[in-house]
């Protein structure tokens, strides 16, 4: 080969030590040279023995590195949520790269780095050393033949024993998210990765726009974010299917593997240890074959787009709800960690039936794997994730009877500012008080909180207002993505992302949504508390901001039935849409016939934007006719009282009042 290729390393630590030892077989075989090492830490020497005198990062960091060495590879075996970042550094200041699995925390990053390596002309390999078997080939040869008849499916299976202490090995362990970035430590993204880009690898389909849908079952046993638990359905483009189910919480360590299920027989790949049958084939170093890659042209074994279905796999998980605890009824606690009894014999039923944990659930098995599955589909490639196709709701009761559905995860176009909201939102009774997508405001959303413009993105949905033009329809419709519930007494705590249209992040939200009876009877409150947080100042805006008298718009808002009789709206001071709406008052009520609405702002009070002639609409402006800059926080706070039948102004007072008293938790 000539002279020898210089490498850098970043991420020594942890599972870096495993490529500093493949370093040193390359090194004494003549092939490298470890000429650079970047880590968080510096580097001990006794770390590097047998690889000379690497020079460590300076400031100047990862680029600055590869500049002064020359690194014609640079390997990245670093927390998953920096792989992006580091990756485009990498491939701009001139290097090929070995990347760690999982290429990336987002389909978006993956993308990232996709143009980084096309724009550059340089190679991504990832780190899937699964890939790099010649029993993959050699099972596929097999599936071709015919030997194995017509394929139902694959099935693969993995159990291992964790520690405690490998959920705290470092910040981001057993993490979806840190510091507003997805992370996706879990078992299915990051120890059982393998599982499920091997089975793609096997199928045949390994490129972006393989998935169809996805349907997942996320547990977690330990006090984690991420799942330690897992099952996935993943049905392919070509009809295949592949069931992956995986835990951390066995006793002891079995190998995972795959099952191919055909008409004719089966075979099964240890991915581990490439054995295919009782056959062990040989595995090629995905580092050589990238030093064959940069000094001879060999092809690479797992190029970046090779690993585009897993990304699309992967977006599925960090799309979906959060994982469900398992009670510790249904776990035995050792001393330093836990095991869910007849976890591995669940995965193997699994993999032979094609089985998701619901599907196999039983008192013997898995009582606690009731939960219906999650479904995802991918976005075409080459565009944004979007959430879930499937919309989620959850129901809000008082004393028993159900009150409000809250859809935490719509199925909505962009140009209705998709975000979670209340529909329907029914008296004690049972009399609808909410209009969803009306024909006159399609991106009206029964309840909730819709912006015209935090830092420049419309969180409201339609047409944008802009000064001398009017409403014109621009394409900067952002979106609020659920990230994580929080149970509490009376409803729940959420935390969401603003998100502009571009994907990236506006703003983050902390909601609290209560719903609890009014003491004096024959209502309930509905309790809607917010803080929004901004890394860095911007201005809330309303479309009377930028030129359209009275369009002060944007906050919580209610867009009520508009077949409502004969509806009105009062104050304790105004009467009538005209002297009411941009009035300061800390109650406002709207009534109807059937039904009655009293508002309470708790805390400060903006004014009210009210609509009645043309649609029934009540909300608190945030930004009547004036920005309202945000430079850390904003906070806001908005109780709704919800009675049958038509309340008079006196009677509406007193529930106002009692507004205090209604609030069935701390709304945080």
């Amino acid at each position: 080969m000539g002279e020898l290729t210089r490498v850098v390393l970043a991420g020594a630590y942890g599972h870096g030590r495993s490529h500093l030892e493949n370093l040193r077989g390359l090194a004494a075989r003549g092939l490298v040279e470890l000429a650079g090492v970047c880590d968080v830490r510096p580097v001990e020497a006794e770390r590097l023995d047998g690889l000379g005198s690497p020079e460590q990062a300076r400031p100047d960091g990862l680029a600055g590195l590869i500049e002064r060495t020359g690194a014609e590879i640079t390997i990245l075996c670093t927390p998953i949520d920096t792989h992006d970042d580091l990756a485009v550094t990498a491939l701009r200041a001139g290097s090929h790269v070995l990347l760690e699995k999982p290429p990336a925390a987002s389909l978006a990053g993956f993308e990232r780095i996709a143009a980084a390596a096309e724009l550059s002309g340089l190679t991504c390999q990832v780190g899937f050393q699964s890939l790099g078997s010649a029993a993959i080939p050699a099972l596929r040869r097999r599936i071709a033949s015919g030997a194995l008849g017509e394929i139902r499916g694959i099935g693969v299976a993995g159990a291992w024993e964790r520690p405690a202490g490998y959920f705290t090995r470092s910040a981001w362990a057993g993490r979806r998210r840190l510091n507003g970035r997805a992370v996706m430590d879990g078992a299915l993204t990051n120890p059982f990765a393998h599982a499920t880009a091997t089975a793609l690898a096997v199928a045949g389909v390994e490129e972006r726009g393989a998935i169809a849908s996805v349907e997942l079952e996320l547990f977690h046993a330990n006090p984690i974010e991420s799942d330690d638990t897992a099952a996935a359905r993943i049905r392919l483009t070509d009809g295949q299917v592949i069931t992956v189910a995986v835990s951390l919480c066995a006793t002891g360590r079995s190998e995972p593997y795959l099952i191919v299920h055909g008409s004719a027989g089966t075979a099964r790949l240890t991915y581990t240890t490439d054995d295919l049958d009782g056959t062990v084939h040989p595995r090629v170093n995905l580092l050589e074959n990238l030093i064959e890659h940069v000094r001879d042209g060999a092809e690479p074994l797992v190029p970046l787009r090779r690993t585009g279905a897993f990304m699309e796999f992967l977006e599925a998980v960090r799309l979906a709800p959060d994982p469900l605890p398992i009670a510790a009824e249904h776990q035995t606690m050792h001393a330093d960690r836990r095991e869910l009894p007849g976890i591995k014999e669940l995965t193997d039923r699994s993999a032979r039936r094609l089985a998701l944990f619901s599907e196999l659930s039983s008192e013997r098995y898995a009582p606690w794997a009731t939960a219906r599955p999650s479904a995802w589909r991918p976005p075409a490639a080459g565009t944004s994730a979007r959430e879930p196709q499937a919309a989620a709701t959850r129901t809000l009761r008082v004393a028993g009877t159900p009150v409000a559905s809250y859809v935490w995860r719509p199925d909505l176009p962009a140009t209705d500012a998709p975000r979670p909201y209340l529909h329907p939102v029914r008296t004690l009774a049972g009399v609808e008080v909410t209009e969803f997508r009306p024909a006159d405001h399609v991106h009206h959303l029964g309840a909730g909180l819709a912006v015209a413009d935090v830092g420049g993105v419309n969180f409201w949905g339609g047409r944008t207002f802009v000064r001398d033009r009017g409403p014109v329809w621009l394409g900067d419709h952002g979106r609020q993505r659920h990230d994580a519930f929080e149970e509490c007494e009376g409803g729940f705590h959420e935390e969401l992302t603003w998100l502009g249209p571009d994907g990236a992040a506006v703003a983050r939200e902390r909601r609290t949504v209560l719903a609890g009876p009014v003491p004096a009877g024959g209502a309930w409150a509905l309790d809607f508390a917010f803080t929004l947080t901004v890394r860095e100042p911007l201005e809330v805006r309303s479309s009377a901001c930028k030129g359209r008298p009275g369009a002060g718009y944007g906050g919580f808002f209610w867009r009520a039935r508009k077949d409502a009789q004969n509806p009105a709206v009062f104050t304790a001071e105004a009467e009538g849409e005209r002297d009411v709406h941009g009035s300061r008052s800390p109650w406002l009520a709207l009534v109807s016939d059937a039904w009655s609405l009293v508002f309470v702002q708790a805390g400060p009070v903006d004014p009210w934007f009210v609509r009645v002639a043309e649609y029934p609409g009540v909300g608190p402006a945030l930004a009547w006719d004036r920005p309202l800059p945000v430079a850390d926080a904003l906070t806001r706070r908005v109780i709704t009282i919800v009675a049958d039948g038509r309340l008079d102004r006196a009677a509406a007072a007193r529930l106002a009042l009692s507004a205090g008293t209604a609030r069935p938790g701390s709304g945080g």
